[in-house]
């Protein structure tokens, strides 16, 4: 049952791009979002669906919310960023819990005479801090974020370097580099941008990623009339183009992919695989994704018991029979590494414990690349047949069941 207090907020909120901020009864910041439209997007949390038992990964926090706070911005990108700023300042409990260090990514500035920008996961950066300290040097100068979703990172550096571009190779040359010609690279190797403006370029980045874009703005203006009354007419042009692209962000394919995720993310998708050498040190992995994007906490590994020998469907079975048999969230669709063999046996469970839910099979060739979806045909679900379609997403999942699996096998070879 919705609380009245949040039906009436939810009614209030503005279909602009923006953050939603979710509390609990004590005040407390428990989860930070970004939407392209905060109506939709946010009311999406408290629809009653009917079609699904569990409709997304974060379920029992939606029972906690006992207020709605909402930050607009005018654009999408300054949505991500915004999100960005406050996980950092807040670290709400259901965007930190269940994280792991190769969930979250950042921005990173390298220290350099012309520094590059990159996007690294946290482990590396972990990684990287430790041999830095042992060195006594920093390897970066500037660090932003956490990130929740190193695509969009991707789209939107891109968007800012078309306003804003840098040299991003590792070579200290422009010779034969494409994005040199295009333009996304300014030139300092090739003496076509000075050591000062380069530093504009960089600092115009790193004040749009601390969520200073009207101060940039304003400081962009006042540079530009500063070379207009000295009749440096070229100068103020540049400026005046990168005022205008600012205000004009074009951000269709941060747009995009915010929309292909939310558009599945009520659906849990578990993944099963096998591994074993002829039936010894046999285990089984399931693997989780909420949406399109991977639930390392819920990840669960199975030593198998019951089975002797290479029997790849009995073991199958037993994990899941072992699976239902725990009082986990259950899924939307589960996909068996496996072909009919496999699928048949996992059709006779669900019916056996009174399971409606989607099954396919997914059969991969010698190099894992080559995917067939057998059962795919016969699912009804009209979302789920969509996500089926998705390949990057049917490899993603498959092979985070087939590393989980055999990272689990090989600990229990090394024991013996």
């Amino acid at each position: 049952m919705i609380k009245q207090k949040i039906k009436l907020q939810i009614k209030k909120l503005p279909k602009n791009p923006g953050v939603y901020i979710f509390k609990n009864e004590n005040g407390e910041i428990i989860y930070v979002g970004k939407a392209t439209d905060l109506k939709n997007r946010v009311s999406s949390y408290f629809l009653d669906k009917n079609n699904f038992e569990y409709v997304r990964p974060i379920e029992q926090m939606i029972a906690q919310v006992a207020d709605i706070e909402i930050q607009k911005t005018e654009t999408v990108l300054e949505a991500l960023i915004l999100e960005a700023n406050l996980i950092k300042k807040h670290q709400p409990k259901y965007n930190v819990e269940g994280k792991d260090d190769k969930t979250f990514s950042y921005f990173v500035f390298t220290k350099e005479e012309f520094p590059r920008i990159l996007i690294k996961r946290e482990s590396d950066l972990v990684l990287e801090s430790r041999r830095d300290l042992k060195d006594d040097k920093l390897k970066y100068l500037h660090i932003y974020g956490p990130y929740t979703s190193k695509v969009q990172m991707q789209i939107a550096l891109k968007i800012m370097r078309k306003i804003f571009p840098f040299h991003s190779r590792n070579e200290k040359s422009e010779k034969g580099c494409l994005e040199f010609q295009i333009g996304l690279c300014p030139g300092p190797f090739a003496g076509a941008i000075s050591a000062v403006d380069y530093r504009k370029n960089i600092l115009g980045i790193r004040m749009i990623l601390a969520g200073k874009k009207k101060r940039l703005l304003a400081k962009l203006k006042k540079e530009m009339h500063e070379f207009s009354r000295k009749e440096e007419f070229e100068k103020a042009q540049e400026l005046r183009d990168k005022i205008f692209a600012l205000k004009h962000i074009q951000e269709i394919a941060l747009l995009g992919n915010d929309k292909k995720e939310k558009s599945f993310d009520d659906l849990r998708t578990e993944a099963y695989d096998i591994s074993n050498i002829s039936g010894e040190f046999a285990v089984g992995s399931m693997a989780v994704f909420g949406g399109l994007k991977s639930e390392k906490s819920q990840y669960r590994k199975f030593k198998i018991k019951t089975i002797q020998g290479s029997n790849d469907v009995g073991m199958m079975r037993e994990v899941l029979l072992r699976r239902f048999n725990n009082k986990w969230k259950k899924p939307n669709l589960i996909i068996l590494d496996g072909g009919a063999g496999h699928l048949n046996m996992g059709r006779k469970i669900l019916i056996e414990l009174g399971l409606n839910m989607e099954i396919v099979g997914v059969a991969k060739g010698p190099t894992r690349k080559k995917l067939e979806v057998v059962g795919a045909d016969e699912v009804r679900n009209e979302k789920i047949k969509k996500i089926l379609q998705d390949k990057k997403f049917l490899k993603n999942i498959t092979d985070e069941a087939h590393r989980f699996a055999i990272t689990y096998h090989r600990k229990l070879r090394e024991k013996f």
